[in-house]
């Protein structure tokens, strides 16, 4: 690899991390390729992204997206999405399966993490989760009127007859 595929790979990188709620670094040694490909496959589904990246670049482009605080060592493949929780879901999803998967740090929103805070954001309920409870709980009153007023109906059908 020459130094402008280099400088691309760090610049293409910093861009994605700086716009990332969470970034996950991961251990992958003995992992089959098809098994890295079931990974790239479930985070898209999951709006992240996946990339094995040499540490030396990898450390270029958290630093150029200020995040410090990572130490990057041995191999390493990166899960990041702009969605923290997601991501870290891939991660450790992920990891359930496959015991050659380890999770090392991340940073997610704005810190340094360890392996038992992505496990923690992982048990999270999802945005799509989280929106569907909200609108449980705009609509328990409204539910609630509709009911009491059929209740009333009946009760006025019951008294003219």
């Amino acid at each position: 690899m020459n130094k402008s595929q280099k400088s691309e790979i760090v610049s293409t990188l910093t861009n994605e991390f700086k716009s990332s709620a969470a970034v996950i670094m991961c251990d992958y040694r003995g992992l089959a390729v098809s098994e890295l490909e079931a990974l790239r496959k479930i985070a898209r589904e999951k709006d992240s992204k996946v990339q094995v990246v040499k540490n030396t670049l990898a450390t270029i482009a958290l630093n150029n997206a200020e995040m410090s605080g990572i130490e990057i060592k041995d191999t390493n493949i990166f899960v990041w999405g702009a969605d923290a929780i997601a991501a870290s879901k891939t991660a450790v999803d992920f990891a359930k399966a496959n015991d050659k998967f380890v999770i090392r740090t991340a940073y997610i929103d704005g810190e340094a993490a360890d392996e038992q805070k992505v496990r923690a954001f992982a048990t999270l309920p999802g945005r799509e989760e989280l929106l569907g409870m909200l609108a449980s709980v705009w609509m328990g009153p409204v539910r609630n009127f509709t009911i009491g007023l059929d209740a009333l109906k009946r009760k006025k059908e019951e008294e003219a007859a």
